[in-house]
């Protein structure tokens, strides 16, 4: 059994099939199971950085896995199905409408989801001639699928009809995560509510995934029980993990590094550096979640005083300043944005391979960033810019420098 969680690790799947997938996933070599289990355990927490990570790992997706596996949206009708699919779908022009009105999705509709093919079904509860209709068209698409996510609602519960149809949706044999959506409407005891649930459907608490498709909340437990139920999709996420985590880290870095530079503008202790160190606190606890180390705010001031950060800051500031020419609000702005910049790479360095960038390094990061800055913003002129200017200039100045590592640190 793998170490991290053998049975525990599909708990989410219900049914034999699910028994099937974890069998198949023992059955791996140990050093694929160790590696397969790590990439789990660093994919995204939120249905943002899902999206980004499925961005990078499509064409890998597509090649580890050959033709993608079609996941079926099923469930009663109006719990919220059609609002997950558009949730989930990659392209906004294959959104179906959504009402609150029973039966607003009549046929199956299917779209690329990037792990997969998603496919919105009718509600599978209806009565009538209508409604029988719609149902035997929601039963025949979740018979064609590779998995099914079957979704309930938090504000109704399980009654006769709905535990009726999870019984016929499980004789169907087919791997299957349960939702209960709308969780966030309900206003008593939510872990009360789940448990009521999962014992009306005969299940155990963790088997069932709560929900809030509206605001994407839980969706990320949802995609990655697919990743698991596929090694394939698997390797192809955790392959793309590095490039998506890389340029998610950019973004924090630059977003930092250009705040620092307009903060900097206004008179203040600067050269102290007192008002950076809650921008560059936050920066490195964000590259630090992105990169799944657990780090405290006590760690965060050790990293920025291990690197001298302060000191490397006055220092800049008194080197550039004796150059003449650029007032000191514009070498301050350079400094700044030179200076953040130089440790969130460091942070990147230490979070993902455990290397500790030296004081050397980290000085040139500085400098070769900080004159670039500075002598961009040069051509705004003596007077100081509006500080939204401010940050788009140094916005497009950090997106035109090379590879800090490769580039700066050799």
């Amino acid at each position: 059994m793998l170490q991290s969680g053998g049975e525990g690790l599909f708990k989410e799947f219900v049914g034999r099939l699910g028994d099937d997938i974890s069998r198949a996933w023992d059955e791996l070599p140990k050093g694929t199971r160790r590696d397969l289990a790590h990439a789990l355990g660093l994919m995204p927490r939120d249905i943002k950085g899902w999206r980004g990570l499925i961005d990078q790992a499509v064409e890998q997706v597509r090649l580890a896995a050959g033709d993608k596996q079609q996941v079926a949206i099923v469930g009663p009708t109006n719990v919220g199905k059609s609002t997950l699919y558009n949730m989930l779908i990659r392209s906004s022009g294959d959104r179906v409408r959504v009402s609150a009105v029973p039966g607003t999705t009549r046929i199956p509709q299917q779209a690329d989801a990037g792990l997969f093919v998603i496919i919105d079904t009718p509600g599978a509860d209806a009565v009538g001639a209508v409604g029988g209709e719609e149902k035997e068209r929601a039963l025949a698409a979740a018979g064609r699928v590779d998995l099914l996510m079957v979704i309930f609602d938090a504000t109704h519960g399980i009654r006769a009809p709905e535990k009726a149809l999870f019984d016929e949706l499980m004789a169907l044999g087919k791997p299957t995560v349960v939702a209960l959506n709308k969780v966030d409407l309900v206003t008593r005891e939510k872990e009360k509510v789940l448990g009521t649930t999962a014992a009306a459907l005969g299940l155990d608490s963790e088997q069932l995934i709560p929900l809030s498709a509206k605001k994407g909340q839980g969706v990320d437990r949802l995609l990655l029980a697919v990743a698991k139920s596929e090694p394939g999709i698997v390797a192809a996420l955790g392959a793309a993990l590095p490039e998506y985590r890389w340029k998610l880290a950019q973004t924090v870095i630059g977003r930092a590094a250009s705040t620092a530079a307009a903060i900097a503008v206004t008179p203040l202790p600067f050269l102290d550096f007192f008002p950076l160190v809650g921008i560059q606190t936050a920066m490195v606890l964000g590259v630090a979640r992105i990169y799944a180390y657990k780090i405290t705010l006590a760690r965060v001031r050790e990293l920025i005083s291990t690197f001298g950060i302060g000191l490397l800051g006055r220092t800049l500031f008194y080197e550039l300043s004796k150059f003449g020419g650029p007032p000191g609000w514009l070498v301050a702005s350079g400094v700044a944005a030179g200076t953040t910049f130089a440790l969130g790479y460091a942070s990147i360095a230490w979070f993902d391979r455990g290397e500790r960038l030296s004081r050397q390094a980290v000085r040139r990061i500085s400098r070769v960033v900080s004159q670039a800055v500075t002598e961009q913003l040069k051509n705004l002129g003596r007077r100081k810019p509006q500080r939204i200017t401010l940050r788009q200039r140094v916005k497009e100045t950090l997106d035109d420098l090379p590879d800090p590592e490769k580039e700066m640190c050799d």
